[in-house]
């Protein structure tokens, strides 16, 4: 295997490149959620995602595989509200395991799994409250700068 194929710039890798979540996103994220998002990994043009067809990302325990770029996804935030809650509230307590998600979509389909639309449901209730969170963030970012 070519050194190209493994690493190509920082931080990159056969899944795609890591993404840093911008600062008062992450705070935002954190109020909304109640707890800590440090530990979850962001891959942007992420090979696995884009394999999934039709989907702009996936999710793994600690771990969310885009296949957009990282800005794209932080400038939804029913998207990134969705792809978080799967990774905090589904995986994170161990509710979400790849057989209970293949079971669930099998007998529903996709759209209408039980996680999928707990998610798209928590994402609906919350993003408001994200994006006051984001502004007040953003707002105590540039006073401390």
């Amino acid at each position: 295997m070519s050194r190209d194929a493994v690493t190509r710039g920082p931080r990159r890798s056969l899944l795609g490149r890591r993404f840093v979540l911008p600062q008062p996103v992450a705070v935002a994220l954190e109020r909304v959620f109640g707890e800590s998002v440090g530990g979850v990994i962001v891959i942007e043009r992420s090979r696995y995602a884009r394999a999934h067809w039709g989907m702009c990302a996936t999710t793994r325990p600690n771990r969310i595989l885009l296949a957009i770029y990282g800005n794209e996804f932080v400038s939804n935030p029913d998207l990134l509200l969705h792809e978080y809650f799967h990774v905090v509230r589904q995986w994170g307590t161990g509710r979400l395991t790849r057989w209970r998600y293949l079971v669930e979509s099998m007998r529903c389909g996709c759209w209408d799994n039980s996680f999928e639309q707990e998610a798209r449901e928590f994402a609906a209730e919350a993003v408001e409250r994200y994006q006051r969170y984001l502004g007040e963030s953003s707002s105590e970012t540039r006073r401390a700068s």
